[in-house]
């Protein structure tokens, strides 16, 4: 078994789609563990994998991926750390819980990767922050992010730096659909029917996305572009600076990223 999740929850099973939908490696190389039976069967149903409600099970894997709560993190590990070998790859991705930590709760040396992704791997387009300790060799960590990068782009960074990453990346998901409910009220409230205005407002913000990433352009270049002298964009930027929407992102990343360096405290 090359991959084992511990914990098939959200986050998990848009991995585990990601992996399969882009042919990474196949149904048979996986297996996933979870405490409730009927749950397990539908993600076996799902995905055509092995699941299991034994936890040492899944731990049988090459690469075992944590993907529980980081409240579960000291109960889980104190049930697998004696099936945990030092050939083994651990993958955490709970945020707030740092790799010395896991390290301490497996009371061993452990090659420890730690990643923090997002929830569009499920459509291959997640976002995933890793870094790991020093007991990694380069060509394991350049394996684990050719799984991640199955769904989605991958950046190395140091651990110092997870923290923000879970503002800026894994939990902004959850700000974009904010916009994107706002931006489609607006439009029913202009009169455009409700399937309709989800429609041009996620587009227009996955048209906006990919026009960052694929021109290199600097976003501002991007915004000034489409604002015409005294033309209705601009008019909209006005609004959107006068209403505080650039200081309010900014306090809702520091705010998440805080927050993840308080759980791990």
């Amino acid at each position: 078994m090359e991959l084992g999740f511990i914990g098939c929850g959200n986050m998990a099973q848009a991995m585990i789609a990601g992996i399969l939908d882009h042919n990474v490696m196949p149904k048979e190389a996986l297996a996933a563990s979870g405490p409730t039976p009927s749950k397990m069967e539908k993600a076996k149903e799902k995905f055509g994998i092995m699941t299991t409600t034994n936890n040492r099970e899944a731990a049988k894997a090459e690469i075992v991926v944590l993907s529980v709560k980081p409240q579960m993190y000291h109960e889980v590990i104190h049930e697998i750390r004696d099936d945990i070998s030092k050939s083994q790859l651990i993958v955490t991705i709970a945020a707030g819980v740092t790799m010395a930590q896991v390290e301490r709760q497996f009371g061993k040396e452990v090659k420890i990767i730690r990643v923090m992704p997002n929830t569009p791997a499920l459509v291959g387009e997640g976002m995933s922050g890793m870094c790991c300790n020093e007991y990694v060799e380069e060509e394991e960590l350049e394996r684990v992010r050719r799984i991640f990068e199955s769904f989605g782009k991958v950046e190395i960074v140091t651990e110092d730096l997870i923290d923000a990453v879970v503002g800026v990346s894994g939990s902004s998901p959850a700000y974009v659909y904010m916009f994107i409910e706002a931006l489609a009220d607006a439009a029913v409230m202009q009169g455009i029917p409700r399937n309709k205005a989800y429609t041009f407002a996620a587009q227009s913000v996955l048209g906006s996305a990919k026009m960052v990433l694929e021109t290199g352009e600097h976003p501002g270049a991007l915004k000034d572009a489409v604002c015409s002298p005294a033309g209705t964009t601009i008019e909209a930027v006005r609004v959107l600076e006068e209403k505080g929407m650039r200081s309010a992102v900014i306090e809702a990343v520091a705010a998440a990223s805080e927050k993840s360096r308080d759980m791990g405290k």
